[in-house]
């Protein structure tokens, strides 16, 4: 760890009301002292208490900057447990730059991304996973996320891990201690209380597993993709959902050649909706680009809406489509049910089993309603509930859960094969080593680099 005084803006670099330019390090308030004047010029920061905010000046030598309040905590009850300054200022891109400038020249270097809340996480103020759950905190994009973030960042993640990992620790040191005093420790029954054990452990990682992917489309949004045929009316469809005319419409079928790309709420669903060419046959060069684009992205999303123009009968290009979606999640619109109907529900659902299918019109805006309700049923059960339950959000965390899991199943398998305890303590430390890399004690110097490369500047 880099234990120089460390100094950036922490606000955004925008014409603003108010900016914050955050000091952290052993001489973070002589620092400061070096640029802030009182009002009458008799005040020092090093003989104020700790926690409090004062009024003056910040000036480059003789030259008056700006007016400021200036906060002093010192460690180590401050967000990195270091001594730190945070200076008011006002929001204007050229003062902050010009006060950070100066607090530089004075004996700072500037913040690398993140490396506040790294400092925070090194120093022992918070694990791994509570320094991630701030990223999470900042880049929230609705309510659940919101709410998990915080829920993260208060200990959630942390607690329920560190729980888990006592009773793994209380099992590995049983047995070493029996293996290693026999005569005093006896593993008489052992086996029976610890598959006990071992079984309810797994079930709490295999449910916090399960409830990852939800979890993780609650936060992020369902990865959504329309395919269909040229003027099956996706474009209709996403201009619907968006509530405004994002997409071409035309009675010109090819309309679309290129992806388009939006993100919205129905009701509480965040959707990231892409809404591509329309798949068929074609010698047209730039349409035979978006046909494959369209297929590409068909094949990661989370959720696949074929749209169907109800009033055309289905042709080989459908075929095409239903055989590309045909092992993914698919709501099938069928549309334009505002004109004469040629094809059925029973005629789709002979080609395509386990699809929703929905008779909608994007001209009349009918059968949304209906589709927000299937996609609540596929994906959250009938219900979205921002509950007290613990969601796993982040994708490192979901990998260190199935490797603690899978090492907890080999527990199970071993007592179930009578293999000798020994191999039952490997597994359970496997487990436990699995699990610590969640909250931080279990990884190397490159993943933690990693994870606060991605901070922003100043936090």
């Amino acid at each position: 760890m880099r234990t120089e005084t460390i100094a950036a803006i922490a606000t955004a670099v925008s014409d603003s009301g108010i900016g914050i330019i955050r000091i952290s390090g052993e001489d973070a308030v002589s620092v400061a002292d070096k640029v802030y004047h009182s009002k009458n010029n008799r005040k020092h920061l090093a003989d104020v208490k700790s926690h409090t905010i004062h009024y003056g000046y910040i000036y480059d030598g003789s030259d008056l900057i700006d007016e400021v309040m200036v906060a002093v905590m010192r460690a180590p009850n401050t967000y990195t447990k270091e001594d730190t300054v945070e200076i008011d200022c006002h929001g204007g891109i050229l003062v902050m730059n010009q006060i950070l400038n100066v607090i530089l020249r004075n004996g700072c270097r500037l913040a690398e991304p993140g490396e506040f809340t790294k400092r925070a996480f090194l120093n022992g103020r918070i694990d791994l996973s509570r320094a991630e759950a701030v990223m999470d905190l900042i880049h929230s994009k609705n309510e659940f996320a919101l709410r998990s973030s915080v829920r993260q960042l208060r200990g959630a993640v942390s607690d329920k891990v560190s729980s888990l990992r006592g009773e793994i620790l209380y099992e590995i040191a049983f047995i070493e201690s029996a293996l290693d005093d026999p005569e005093h420790v006896s593993l008489d029954g052992y086996c029976e209380r610890l598959e006990a054990r071992a079984m309810r452990i797994s079930a709490e990682l295999r449910a916090l597993i399960d409830r990852a992917d939800s979890g993780k489309m609650l936060k992020d949004g369902i990865n959504t993709v329309i395919v269909g045929k040229p003027n099956a009316g996706k474009s209709s469809l996403l201009n619907l959902l968006v509530g405004e005319d994002k997409a071409i419409v035309t009675s010109v079928a090819g309309t679309t050649r290129d992806v388009l790309e939006e993100s919205i709420r129905l009701h509480g669903i965040g959707l990231n909706i892409i809404d591509t060419a329309g798949i068929r046959d074609t010698e047209d060069e730039v349409e035979k680009i978006g046909v494959e684009k369209a297929r590409k992205y068909a094949e990661t999303a989370d959720l696949i809406v074929y749209v169907v123009d109800a009033s055309r009968a289905l042709d080989e290009n459908d075929e095409a489509i239903m055989e590309l979606i045909a092992d993914k999640k698919v709501i099938v619109l069928l549309n334009k049910t505002d004109l004469e109907q040629i094809v059925s529900e029973e005629e789709i659902c002979k080609k395509m089993t386990h699809v929703s299918v929905i008779r909608t019109s994007t001209k009349e805006n009918t059968g949304i309603d209906v589709f927000e309700e299937t996609i609540k049923r596929l994906f959250f059960g009938g219900a979205i509930a921002v509950n007290d339950e613990l969601y796993i959000t982040n994708q490192r965390h979901k990998e260190a859960l199935v490797e603690a899991y899978e090492s907890m199943e080999m527990v199970i398998k071993s007592l179930s094969d009578g293999m000798p305890e020994d191999f039952y303590s490997i597994d359970l430390m496997s487990a436990y080593a699995s699990l610590g890399r969640i909250i931080g004690e279990e990884v190397g110097e490159d993943l933690v680099e990693e994870i606060f490369s991605r901070f922003c500047m100043g936090k």
